[in-house]
């Protein structure tokens, strides 16, 4: 059993390594490189850089996430969202303190966005700049390549990950072997290199730099650790023992050989500055290893997209997002999802970024702003998570305060890069929280204009014998927003027909907070009468809403009579009423335009279209 289970960890491990760590594999592409051209260049600025590379990977990615951000996880699911859950916010009310979380909560899901929309850019266009290393005339075609290979990355999303993903680790693997035996060939060239392992080194340089300086630097330095918040986000896929083994045994080695032998490349040969990472690399291997190099990072790419993916399909399960059309890509793997306006939207983000900034030194510039803002975020609602849990808050402060301070250090450097394309990632981020909170608000005013409409229970069921005299055979499920009171669907239904079926449910959708919710848990029942009943179905917010599959745990139906079910649902027409009191008009138009565009309330819950009828109403806010 223990060999077993140490063979399943290792392939997860493996696994991990193509998808968890892809971005953060690919950075010592162009990380080191910004990095010391804002020290100046130099020997003391590759070795003063090198050691605050690796200090900040020991820190920030190893101590902080790998070791006490992980332990902040909703039943093995971690990210953004899943915090939200924990700490129970999600269903906030205006102007209450859990509503002030929600909001940063919420930016801090759009700063991940912000950070997708940049990372294909950079990693592509890093890699397909070696094709300069050796032929300087190719660089006019660097841009036209690097177009190419995106817009091919985003139109193949449709097929699925399913087909490749498996080759995703072992590439990776032998990608971390690749750049590890790179480094080693270039710590062998001046050992002497080895002096950046101390954090002596990390300290001296800050402290000799100048401030303007120090922070430039510090603001490239945080480029080699973007993509370690991606080890919390993707726990719930592999586990957390597979993704530390992945970081410790196989990732963070090869990243911290490969950034001294660049350091070691730049104190022999300073001219080497210019690309070092392929400098590392023999003449006759610049080539391959720009094809090598693409592919890693097209794989980096892949990561960030099934995160935006996996991300969105969250936020909409917990009602921060409208419903969009969402597809399984593998009947096997629940998180494989496909989001053509997500997917779509992001391509048109990140082709933007590539044609506005050009190169990977450019982008430098609009990257890590999103992710240092999303660090600092999750840093502090991982110190309100552990207070809930009962940790000591004497504890919690020191902890949690020493890496909030770090987190700020590195914001407030990437800060200074507002104006050089750091507002890029914001802009996105910015436009996505405030949909985000509009769409959410637009809820709210919808569901409290419906529950005016809604009848009350005892007084519909006192009067149906007179409102519907003709009772049908078969059964009826009324789809309702609200766990109380008689759905508008079910009123104008009876209004218009003067009749019903025999059985009548009323079926009520609400999202739990923990990622996945057993069989046994998925239902409710109110009786309401003898033949009107109440089933509330329970999902989690990893779970897409499966109607019919839910009402098959209750027991209530046997498979015949499930698939005679008639589903009844309102196709609500919303209207923005200047005139009603709620957001600002031109807010409200905004949503109702949203609420037009949201994929079909059948699809949404999979709903066969021939067992559905829409009935239509109107709501106005």
């Amino acid at each position: 059993m223990g060999r077993a289970s140490a063979t399943n960890n290792a392939a997860l491990g493996l696994a991990a390594l193509g998808v968890v760590y892809g971005d953060i594999g690919t950075s010592p592409l162009y990380a080191f490189k910004v990095a010391v051209q804002a020290a100046g260049g130099g020997a003391q600025a590759a070795i003063g850089v090198a050691s605050l590379i690796l200090w900040s990977l020991l820190l920030v990615v190893s101590l902080k996430y790998a070791v006490l951000i992980m332990r902040a996880d909703n039943r093995g699911e971690g990210g953004v969202v899943a915090m939200l859950a924990l700490l129970g916010v999600h269903d906030a009310k205006p102007g209450t303190r859990q509503a002030a979380l929600l909001i940063l909560g919420l930016l801090g899901a759009a700063l991940l966005y912000g950070d997708g929309a940049i990372t294909p850019a950079i990693s592509v266009l890093s890699a397909v700049e070696g094709l300069e290393l050796d032929a300087p005339h190719l660089a006019p075609l660097v841009l036209p390549i690097t177009v190419v290979i995106l817009i091919t990355l985003f139109v193949v999303q449709a097929k699925g990950t399913g087909f490749i993903g498996r080759i995703f680790g072992p590439i990776m693997l032998v990608w971390f072997g690749a750049i590890a035996l790179l480094g080693l060939m270039g710590i062998m060239r001046d050992p002497a290199v080895l002096a950046a392992l101390s954090p002596g080194q990390a300290i001296g340089f800050l402290i000799h730099a100048p401030l303007g300086v120090g922070f430039a630097v510090l603001g490239a330095v945080f480029l080699a650790v973007t993509g370690g918040e991606a080890m919390y986000a993707d726990m719930g896929h592999f586990g957390r023992f597979p993704i530390r083994l992945a970081w410790f045994a196989v990732a963070l080695p090869a990243l911290v050989l490969n950034y001294l032998g660049q350091a070691a490349l730049i104190a022999t040969h300073p001219a080497a500055l210019a690309n070092p990472f392929y400098g590392l690399a023999p003449a006759w291997a610049h080539y391959p290893l720009v094809v090598f190099a693409t592919a890693a990072t097209v794989i980096a790419s892949q990561a960030i997209i099934s995160g935006v993916f996996s991300l969105t399909q969250q936020s909409i399960q917990l009602g921060f997002l409208p419903r969009l059309f969402i597809r399984h890509t593998a009947a096997d793997q629940e998180g494989q999802v496909y989001l053509p306006l997500a997917n779509w939207t992001l391509a048109i983000a990140t082709l933007t970024a590539a044609l506005v900034f050009r190169s990977s030194d450019a982008l430098a510039g609009a990257y890590g702003i999103a992710v240092s803002g999303l660090m600092a975020i999750s840093t502090f609602l991982a110190a309100l998570i552990a207070r809930r849990w009962g940790y000591n808050l004497g504890l919690i402060t020191l902890v949690n305060g020493a890496f909030s301070i770090l987190d700020l250090v590195f914001f407030s450097a990437n800060a200074i890069k507002l104006t050089e394309g750091g507002w890029f990632p914001l802009l996105i981020a910015g436009v996505l929280a405030f949909l985000m909170l509009t769409w959410r608000t637009g809820v709210a005013l919808v569901e409290n204009a419906r529950a005016h409409l809604r009848a009350d229970e005892a007084v519909f069921l006192s009067e149906l014998a007179t409102a519907a005299p003709c009772r049908t055979d078969g059964i009826g499920a009324f789809l309702s927003a609200s766990r109380t009171g008689i759905p508008l669907s079910l009123t104008h239904y009876i209004r218009h027909s003067r009749s019903l079926q025999q059985r009548v449910i009323l079926v009520s959708v609400g999202t739990v907070e923990k990622p996945h919710v057993l069989d046994e848990e998925r239902a409710e029942f109110v009786e309401l009468s003898k033949d009107v009943q109440r089933v509330i179905l329970h999902f989690g917010f990893m779970e897409h809403f499966d109607i019919p599959a839910g009402l098959a745990t209750t027991g209530l139906f046997d498979d015949g009579e499930l698939k005679q079910i008639s589903y009844y649902i309102g196709r609500e027409t919303v209207i923005a009423d200047a005139r009603i009191k709620g957001m600002a008009h031109w807010r409200e138009r905004l949503f109702v335009s949203m609420q037009r565009n949201t994929a079909p309330n059948g699809s949404s819950f999979c709903i066969p279209s021939m067992q559905l009828v829409e009935i239509g109403t109107e709501v106005r806010i």
